[in-house]
């Protein structure tokens, strides 16, 4: 997991995921949609490939590229934790502001219908 945090730590690398989120690239489409020359892409490609987070086949003379899921489940199975942490405390949060609306409502009820 360790090298996927570090592969998508790159800026132009976490572009590269988010193009191939929608459907596989050829190096070409990629070159063109970050407006950036062969090598550096190809670069950026290698060390993805490294990580796991994208494979490659080849098509004639080109190289399509697509996301492998196995990176983003170990991601997903890692944050887990954390979700259940924020859960938790957006829960209370909720309860505690609900109870404070409650409160308010009461209280200008009370204030609307006057003293008897």
């Amino acid at each position: 997991m360790r090298s996927t945090l570090a592969a998508l730590a790159e800026p132009t690398r976490l572009q590269v995921v988010e193009l191939l989120r929608d459907r596989p690239h050829y190096v070409g489409e990629i070159e063109e949609a970050l407006r950036m020359g062969q090598p550096q892409v190809s670069k950026h490609l290698r060390v993805l490939r490294e990580a796991g987070i994208v494979s490659s086949t080849v098509d004639a003379q080109r190289r399509l590229y697509r996301l492998r899921p196995e990176p983003f489940r170990e991601l997903d199975d890692w944050l887990e934790p954390y979700r259940e942490f924020w859960s938790e405390r957006l829960d209370r949060l909720e309860a505690h502001l609900d109870s404070t609306e409650s409160d308010l409502r009461a209280r200008a009820s009370a204030v609307a219908e006057g003293p008897e």
